[in-house]
């Protein structure tokens, strides 16, 4: 068994279950990179692992009722749909393209997570609410057809680039849909474990597939899930959503400076 693997499906598995994402900016990178799989196939394969790891590890935070079920359904549901169709653009969109847009997505993902701590505590509460009432209408309900429209838009993205989408979902549960952070997280993973299962079914049989090489990789991610949930639940809700926008940029750059500017 590769070294490589077993660090790489650690910290896929750590990721999810702290951050509710990051699975797929790792997963991806690590196939490419480290265990030379063609940029298609490891964009296929990134898919169906995370798909199944974040399945699991978000039965751990539904256990803990840090998971909105009914967020859950609608993004699901018409996230599903939107990574289906973006994972059929996606096998006959250029590398070089699919490798830009993951990058500077992460870098609008990052800034938005990361923005709300540079205002005063008077502008967060005045921001936070003016997004919230932007999701709720009068009686109190979430407005779901907001939420549908954003489960399609980050869903197409999921599919055309190979991600899980977590992070972009954890940054629009928190700023749009007034989630506490660990329930944004746990929420995420159980959109992503839908939207990743629906992204690599619109790959299968288009692009080849080293099944024995996804089942080891899956298996550590999953003890590295448990790990990781284990440890988002001590964590501080704002240092979870700082680590979580620094994170992204450090990542984003490596992709960005690795797959296109030297490409």
């Amino acid at each position: 068994m590769s070294i490589s693997i077993i660090i790489a499906g650690l910290i896929t598995g750590m990721l999810l279950g702290v951050f509710g994402s990051g699975g797929s900016i790792i997963t991806m990178p690590a196939l490419l990179y480290l265990l030379d799989v063609e940029p298609k196939s490891a964009i296929a394969m990134s898919l169906g692992i995370v798909a199944v790891t974040a399945t699991i590890t978000a039965m751990q935070h539904w256990r803990h009722g840090n998971v909105d079920l009914r967020i859950t359904a609608v993004f699901g549901l018409f996230g599903v749909i939107g990574t289906y169709f973006g994972a059929l653009v996606g096998v006959i969109t250029p590398v070089i393209i699919q490798l830009s847009v993951f990058a500077l997505v992460m870098y609008a993902a990052a800034w938005k997570m990361l923005k709300p701590e540079g205002l005063s505590k008077a502008q967060q509460h005045r921001s936070a609410g003016a997004m919230a009432v932007d999701l709720i209408v009068n009686n109190n309900e979430l407005n779901y057809a907001h939420i549908a429209v954003h489960g399609i838009a980050v869903g197409v993205l999921t599919g055309i680039v190979g991600v899980g989408g977590g992070f972009l979902i954890v940054p629009a549960l928190v700023l749009l849909s007034g989630l506490s952070m660990k329930k944004a997280v746990g929420t995420s993973l159980s959109i992503v474990s839908l939207k990743s299962f629906a992204g690599f079914a619109g790959y299968a049989g288009s692009v080849a597939i080293d099944y024995q090489m996804m089942a080891i990789f899956t298996i550590i991610a999953v003890i590295g899930s448990v790990v990781g949930s284990q440890l988002g639940h001590r964590l501080p809700a704002d240092l979870l959503k700082r680590g979580f926008g620094g994170f992204l940029l450090l990542v984003a750059s490596y992709i960005l400076f690795k797959s296109v500017l030297f490409s």
